[in-house]
């Protein structure tokens, strides 16, 4: 509610957001409310930054990074995050949390913050596919706050077989340092269901310029907080960071906001008739795989990041020497599964199988 930044630290809710009344509604409990990176970006925010509990020395990605933290260590049973550009993914493949970022349209966003009109989603981060749908389901639908929600069902049958479903992959996602052992060894338990794997491949565009929509509606957003100067209290002030990107955001030309959008247009075409020559149910890749976290948010395609395993890097010398010095730092590492707009049951249903053939969601991170 204080958006994590220093500006709005005072803020104090006056109602509640959509997804909090139909949460309450369901029988959930508010126990906490979870830090998220400065105005949706990172993990750094007035307080400092969230750490990940697999490894207190690195960051908790972002921006949904308190949700994803704090469901992974067990603190809560479930948590709310939003995503624009990553903000779902990215905690979850740092936190090894199950990320389930819903069809755009299909949760309300009535009462979040807004970053950017045409992108934000919220969605549930869980320890597990089957929890992730059990949220998805309470959130889902129609709430006049938002004229981008519409009140479609949430069709998921955690009985539905999943032998013969089809899904795309390219198979230059995972060759050499494109991917990890663990990303080509979750594709092999993937095909192991029983599915169909279809090879697919996207057709050559300048998909970076999707940025341009997305760093446009953000600095139109926060007009205030730039013309203001406020934005000098952000915490975060590198060159990266929104005060920077909002000032020459504002030098953005008209002419090129509006390539980006006839692009735009034209990748959700793209996404369709892959779908639909191909006949695919869903596609499936490293969470990061090309140009994919950028397409399917602009698109608005559902997809669910889920644990594939551990990876180890060797303690440095200067680690705490805490008596298993010798013992190397392990850290969880996820998938993607991306699904047709509006059949995210599908999606959860083949990701349960899958989580449950890689068998490592129950692995906790370490105590003390």
């Amino acid at each position: 509610t204080t958006w994590g930044a220093m500006p709005y630290k005072e803020r104090v809710a006056t109602r509640d957001a959509a997804v909090v009344r139909m949460l309450e509604e369901a029988g959930a409990v508010l126990v906490a409310k979870h830090t998220l990176g400065a105005i949706a970006y990172g993990d750094i925010w007035f307080g400092g930054r969230t750490n990940s509990p697999w490894n207190t020395r690195q960051g908790s990605s972002g921006s949904s990074a308190g949700s994803a933290a704090a469901t992974a260590a067990g603190l809560v049973g479930f948590s709310i995050g939003t995503e624009t550009l990553g903000s779902i993914v990215s905690p979850s493949m740092r936190c090894g949390t199950t990320g389930l970022r819903p069809t755009f349209g299909r949760v309300p966003r009535t009462g979040a913050m807004a970053l950017c009109w045409s992108l934000d989603k919220i969605g549930p981060i869980c320890r597990t596919v089957e929890d992730a749908a059990l949220v998805l389901a309470a959130i889902n639908g129609f709430d006049a706050g938002d004229a981008s929600s519409i009140d479609v069902p949430f069709a998921f049958d955690a009985n539905e077989p999943v032998k013969g479903t089809r899904i795309g992959y390219d198979p230059a996602w995972f060759e050499g340092r494109a991917a990890h052992d663990l990303d080509r060894h979750a594709l092999e338990q993937l095909k192991s269901l029983g599915v169909e794997m279809v090879e697919v491949k996207l057709p050559e565009r300048p998909y970076d310029m999707l940025m341009t929509i997305l760093m446009v509606e953000a600095a139109s957003a926060f007009e205030e907080l730039t013309l203001s100067n406020r934005d000098d209290e952000l915490t975060w002030q590198a060159p990266q960071a929104w005060p920077n990107s909002f000032r020459q955001t504002r030098f953005t030309p008209a002419i090129e906001f509006l390539q980006a959008m006839r692009i735009r247009r034209d990748v959700m075409h793209i996404m369709h008739d892959l779908f639909e020559e191909h006949r695919l149910d869903l596609m499936f890749g490293p969470s990061y795989a090309g140009p994919m976290l950028l397409i399917t948010n602009n698109t608005g395609h559902p997809c669910v990041c889920l644990r594939a395993g551990l990876r180890e890097f060797p303690r440095r010398n200067n680690d705490e020497d805490d008596g298993a010095a010798a013992e190397p730092i392990r850290v969880p590492h996820g998938v993607t599964l991306w699904g047709r707009p509006f059949d995210d049951g599908k999606v959860c249903r083949v990701a349960m199988e899958l989580e449950r053939a890689l068998d490592v969601w129950h692995v906790r991170p370490p105590t003390g």
